[in-house]
């Protein structure tokens, strides 16, 4: 398996920036890289719960997207399973910091190979997550350090 690593510095309490991950209508406006929309048509976030949405690209492409919640630890910690191709395992941390919280992104595939293919595309596309959740996160909260 293949798994890439990323984190930000955010200058949120944890409980906010876990707030954009757990609502929704939050999620849906950060969710993906820079350009990309979101329809979802269900989001239970809760341990076990369903999450079902189409991805709008930048180029009008649509893709489907089935996911579960696999874990979920008030305000520290977020586990998503997804289900559609190609799969693979994302756990989002948060740890309290001078800063505010850093958030670490591990998103693990189930295809090494194919893994390795979309290195060039997913790096990239995992930092642009993390700015459009640090800008949802100061959008909502403005710069509050815990």
């Amino acid at each position: 398996m293949t798994t890439f690593h990323t984190s930000r510095e955010i200058p949120a309490a944890p409980e906010g920036v876990f707030a954009a991950l757990s609502d929704p209508d939050r999620l849906a406006r950060w969710w993906g890289p820079a350009g990309f929309t979101n329809t979802f048509s269900l989001c239970e976030f809760k341990v076990g719960g369903r999450w079902s949405f189409v991805m709008h690209g930048p180029n009008g492409a649509n893709f489907p997207n089935e996911s579960q919640f696999a874990e979920i630890e008030f305000p520290w910690k977020v586990v998503v399973e997804h289900l559609s191709g190609p799969k693979y395992r994302l756990v989002i941390e948060l740890t309290a910091s001078g800063v505010g919280t850093l958030v670490t992104w591990s998103q693990t595939f189930e295809n090494s190979e194919f893994a390795e293919r979309v290195r060039p595309i997913v790096v990239p596309a995992n930092e642009q997550n993390l700015d459009r959740l640090s800008a949802e996160v100061l959008r909502k909260t403005g710069s509050q350090v815990p």
